[in-house]
């Protein structure tokens, strides 16, 4: 077999787990290999997906493929264990060595290593072959928004698969007795609750040094007869993370071992609590206000797997610059350098699995075996503040209230988590039907503004508990918050987790202002997620393209929309570029203020007339129209204050501006005065 040379120029060279770092001693593995399945012999790009052009394959329904390239572990790894890792392979590998055995792994969205020292020792060369199974029939795998034939329940919002080996494939040295799991809890916000687990020659008592950099603090432990090691290293002067602050620890970790290769590693952490208090989120103690937007990480050519480095990471600050502090990574198990972008960033991040789309014990236990793997890899990060489970009841076939199986597989998955995890809220099934959650997250999508605000004033109140849900053509069901009697009704924080509407992209942004300024009117939400933030394929959901390029929203900054603190007008409007009709006369405009700051904010709202369509942040800001003053403490909607406006001379766009007490501007949003016309219904059919 000719052998596939070793490549420099790679789409994602850097090390793979910067949160665990080992890039000492590491060889990369992505690049092209041989590629053998049904169609014949040729050469792919790993890590792309085959059905993917970036693969070079571009072949979709393809069951069975064998991957194979050769690798040589360097000599200077001597005295070292080499192990062969892999960031995800969908769905299920058998990986061998030179013909041997190593190992089998199922799961397509869990990473996996294998000790390979045997097999290749330092200084050798030996052929790695990964055999993947992918079946076309989906529904009872983990795999999230990947197509299944036969179709599943979501066909109409799932995707390309994604098939083979689509994340990083490497080679890395570690010491003979080395770490193979490492937890740094910051949950105290002094220090770091150290935990983890020692595997190889000797673990049993071994000593396991931990060292800040930059402050020397540092603290050895002994590891048990089980090679698990526990204790505390505590900070002097600690230093939280936070989105305005996300302050990172690097921590250098040793395994002594008498007269072989010491382990060596550094792993990232941050001191950060997140709580639920009564209705209320907590971050560091502090009121959290989720602003978020829904991420599915998809590429035009690259499927699930970014193009390269600097595009994986660029989705954060793009996230970051449209206001937002949280990403819903949906159904996905992210890169973990996307992670750690989002721990340097400070991007809050709602982290959840892929999903079977049927219900039955075997795809219930499929999904939950996820669940550890999952954890053990990510829970490091201190973006991560919300572990997701289900989404819509999908691999519970849309019936937790009328199944009790189902419920209980829900609430079993929930348990589940929570004994791996109880730092973070856990909600077991995003969007209706909570039996047991920590939050009650809520999925609404609506065309029309009346009902939209009218539902939210009741789903506020406590009046309404459940909403339409479009489930097809002619389906549609009333969703509730609770698919339990047994749920509590009120003392759990309630956010939006899934909304958005609007067919093209001028409605998009319209819908978009209105929809979130009614989430913002009502203090007992704790936030929402937008849906979404880049198209895919064909669904145009996203406030940029699948290219990530803006798109023309009519001038509308989505930053403004989701701001700290952000204006709520009082008017239902009649339609995108239309809100009102154009005024005759002059006429008060309310308008009250959002803000979530960390103290009382005061000051006036101003207005002046610009001509339609021009950019928010192009406006002028002028004092053509004054409000009487304001005062907006933290977390409490402002009383309304009125604002009285000329009336223009033909259609135009009414800048509204929140200054504070020094003319700063805190706020902006604008209503448009156009004519306001009925739908053309020319030509329809009449019914006799």
């Amino acid at each position: 077999m000719r052998k596939v040379p070793h490549v420099t120029a790679l789409p994602h060279p850097d090390y793979p787990r910067p949160d665990r770092d080992r890039s000492d001693a590491w060889i990369p593995l992505d690049g092209p290999w041989d590629f053998e399945s049904a169609d014949g012999s040729a050469t792919i790009t790993v890590p792309f997906a085959w059905e993917t052009a970036a693969s070079g394959v571009g072949r979709t329904w393809l069951e069975r493929a064998t991957y194979r390239r050769s690798a040589t572990a360097p000599p200077e790894w001597g005295g070292a264990r080499t192990f062969l890792c892999f960031g995800a392979v969908h769905h299920h590998a058998r990986v061998l060595v030179d013909g041997r055995p190593i190992g089998e792994h199922t799961g397509g969205h869990t990473s996996f290593e294998f000790d390979v020292t045997d097999a290749l020792p330092p200084g050798s060369t030996a052929e790695i072959r990964v055999e993947v199974a992918a079946p076309s029939d989906k529904r009872e795998i983990a795999h999230g928004k990947q197509r299944s034939i036969p179709r599943d329940d979501y066909d109409g919002v799932a995707f390309t698969p994604t098939s083979g080996i689509w994340q990083s494939v490497w080679l890395e040295a570690r010491g003979r007795t080395h770490v193979t799991e490492i937890h740094l809890d910051g949950e105290s916000l002094t220090g770091f609750d150290v935990s983890g687990r020692l595997a190889g020659d000797a673990p049993a008592g071994a000593a396991v040094r931990l060292r800040v950099r930059g402050t020397g603090e540092a603290v050895e432990l002994a590891a048990d007869a089980a090679g698990r090691f526990a204790g505390r290293l505590g900070l002097e002067a600690p230093r939280p993370w936070s989105p305005a602050d996300p302050h990172l620890y690097r921590v250098d970790v040793a395994v002594a071992a008498e007269g072989a290769r010491p382990d060596r590693l550094t792993v990232t952490g941050g001191l950060r609590s997140i709580e639920t208090d009564g209705e209320h989120l907590r971050l560091n103690g502090e009121r959290l206000y989720v602003r978020g937007v829904l991420d599915q990480g998809y590429w035009p050519r690259s499927g699930l797997t970014a193009p390269d480095h600097d595009r994986l990471v660029a989705d954060l600050e793009l996230a970051r610059d449209l206001g937002y502090n949280l990403v819903r990574k949906h159904l996905k198990l992210e890169d973990p350098r996307w992670l750690h972008r989002a721990d340097t960033l400070g991007m809050l991040v709602w982290a959840e699995p892929p999903a079977p789309s049927r219900y039955t014990e075997r795809s219930a236990a499929a999904f939950t075996a996820q669940l550890a793997p999952m954890v053990e890899r990510d829970r490091n990060h201190p973006s991560i503040v919300v572990w997701g489970l289900y989404n819509e009841e999908w691999g519970l076939d849309w019936d937790i209230p009328g199944s009790p199986e189902r419920a209980g597989a829900a609430a079993a998955a929930y348990d589940a988590l929570r004994a791996l995890d109880r730092s973070r809220p856990v909600v077991e099934n995003s969007g209706w039907a909570h039996v047991k959650s920590d939050l009650v997250d809520w999925h609404y999508y609506d065309e029309d503004p009346r009902t939209w605000a009218d539902t939210l004033a009741s789903l506020a109140s406590g009046d309404r508990e459940d909403f339409p849900v479009k489930l097809g053509p002619d389906f549609v069901v009333d969703k509730s918050f609770y698919g339990s009697d047994d749920f509590p009704r009120t003392g759990v924080p309630i956010l939006n987790s899934e909304y958005g509407a609007g067919f093209t992209s001028l409605e998009r942004g319209w819908h978009l202002r209105w929809q979130t300024q009614e989430i913002r009117r009502h203090d007992r939400f704790n936030g929402y997620v937008y849906t979404e933030l880049a198209d895919v394929e064909h669904e145009m959901a996203g406030l940029v393209d699948a290219e990530r390029r803006p798109k023309d929203i009519a001038g509308l900054d989505p930053s403004d929309v989701n701001g700290e603190t952000v204006l709520v007008v009082n008017l239902v409007p009649a339609a995108a570029g239309a809100d009102i009709p154009v005024p005759a006369e002059p006429f008060t405009l309310e308008a009250h203020v959002s803000h979530h700051g960390a103290a009382l904010l005061s000051g006036r709202v101003v207005a002046a007339w610009v001509p339609g369509g021009t950019p928010s942040r192009l406006a002028e800001v002028r004092a053509d129209h004054v409000s009487a003053p304001f005062k907006a403490e933290p977390f409490v909607l402002s009383e309304a204050v009125g604002v009285r406006v000329a009336a223009p001379q033909g259609p135009a766009r009414l800048m509204l501006w929140a200054l504070d007490e020094h003319d700063a501007v805190r706020a902006r949003t604008f209503v448009d005065a156009a004519p306001i016309e009925e739908p053309n219904r020319r030509g329809a059919r009449r019914e006799a």
